[in-house]
Order: C-alpha cells, then sequence, then structure tokens
C-alpha cells in the first residue's frame, strides 16, 4: 500500500497540492482502519515513505490535526486519534439531520443565482463520475453541500454544519471509493436537485437525510471489506 500511495503523491513542485495528496492518502488509511488509533505519525518517516520534504507532511499532519483524526500526545507526538466504528455512525447520524434541516431552509429561501450555481456545480459533477475520479468529486461534493448551507441564508446553522461537515471530511470522502457509490451519491444529488426545483423543501430533506444515512453504510462497507 505504501508504494501505491507514494506514487500518488507526485512531485513536490504542487506546494499545496502536495500536502492535500499526503493528507488524502492518510486520511484513507485511518478511515479504513488501515493506521489504528494510537499508531505514531513522525515527520521524517512519513517524508521518507512518500518521497516528500517535511513541508508538506507537516502542513498535512496539522490538516489532520484540526479535522480530529491526530491528536498531540506528550512525548510521544502525533498518533492516529481513537475514533470507533460506533462514533463515526453517531457523527453521520447526526450530520445527516443536519443537512436535512438545511436542504429544507435552502429550498425556500435561495435566490435564483445560488439556485443556478448549484445547477452548475451538479451538472459538472457528471464528468467526475464517469471518470471515477474522487479526488475532483469529492472537492465539488464539499462546495455542494456548502452551497447549501449558505443557501439557507442563517449563518449560525451554516456554521454549525460547517463544522460537523469538517469532523466527517475524511469519512465522506473515503465511502466514495465504496462500490459505485461515487455514481450513487450523484444519483441522490439529482433526486435532491428536483425536490428543490420543485420548491418542495420536505422531499428535499428526507432525501438528504437518505443520503447521508447512504454514505454512513458505503462507508461501513468499505472499512469491512478492507479488514476483511
Amino acid at each position: 500500500m505504501a508504494e501505491v500511495l507514494k506514487v500518488a503523491v507526485g512531485a513536490e513542485d504542487d506546494g499545496g497540492l502536495l500536502s492535500d495528496r499526503i493528507r488524502n492518502a492518510l486520511t484513507d488509511e485511518i478511515a479504513s482502519g488501515a493506521l489504528v488509533a494510537g499508531s505514531a505519525l513522525e515527520e521524517q518517516l512519513l517524508a521518507d515513505r512518500f518521497g516528500a520534504s517535511r513541508t508538506p507532511v507537516r502542513e498535512a499532519l496539522r490538516q489532520l490535526v484540526v479535522s480530529g483524526l491526530v491528536e498531540v500526545r506528550g512525548r510521544r507526538g502525533l498518533v492516529v486519534a481513537r475514533m470507533t466504528p460506533e462514533r463515526i455512525m453517531d457523527m453521520f447520524e447526526t450530520s445527516a439531520e443536519v443537512e436535512a434541516m438545511c436542504v429544507r431552509l435552502a429550498t425556500y429561501r435561495m435566490t435564483p443565482l445560488e439556485r443556478s450555481h448549484l445547477i452548475e456545480l451538479h451538472e459538472g459533477s457528471l464528468a467526475m463520475v464517469e471518470a471515477n475520479d474522487v479526488d475532483a468529486y469529492d472537492a465539488f461534493n464539499r462546495e455542494f453541500h456548502e452551497c447549501i448551507y449558505r443557501a439557507t441564508h442563517n449563518s449560525f446553522l451554516a456554521e454549525q454544519a460547517q463544522d460537523v461537515r469538517s469532523r466527517l471530511s475524511a469519512f465522506r470522502r473515503t465511502q466514495l471509493r465504496q462500490g459505485d457509490r461515487i455514481r450513487k451519491s450523484r444519483d441522490e444529488h439529482d433526486a435532491i436537485m428536483q425536490a428543490i426545483a420543485e420548491g418542495d423543501g420536505e422531499t428535499a430533506a428526507r432525501r438528504m437525510r437518505a443520503h447521508m444515512l447512504n454514505a454512513a453504510s458505503a462507508l461501513r462497507r468499505y472499512i469491512d471489506d478492507r479488514l476483511g
């Protein structure tokens, strides 16, 4: 696995992109259980593994600390945080309710310009699905949901939704690797967009809740498959 991830990182000329690739590689391993809780993460060893300098590795680790996947533990330095499958599922359940609330309000409150931008984002994601480009789809998916948060025109709710999303970002990305989840995710977005277009906030909320719970189920299957 280390060799595959090392190839995926590529050249260091990318600057910030390199730290993102290292972060994504590590989040996949943490989310799948390949890197277990308590595993030490040493800058130099990771730099050697990914063929990078310590600077992008340090930035990647900083982002993982912010997301809660990595923690500082005294003299041991940085280690993988303990995150049980039950805890992850609880977080997805909470996120499902928050996201449902957001899309319900957004359906009734979004401006024509916001709706147009959301449609453009959704339409542009088809090429990512056809190419099975998980990284591109993950970036799109983040923007898609954040557009819905903003369209609630409730800054406090948007902040809370973003906080919950940040805690789950690694797992939401990793679940896209399970089977044909990336295509199903887009199909679910399509159903949500249809409800938004019809001005049916309640249906949009139900579909968003199901979308999030489907993502949780995909993540559980992905973890089970990886761990045998």
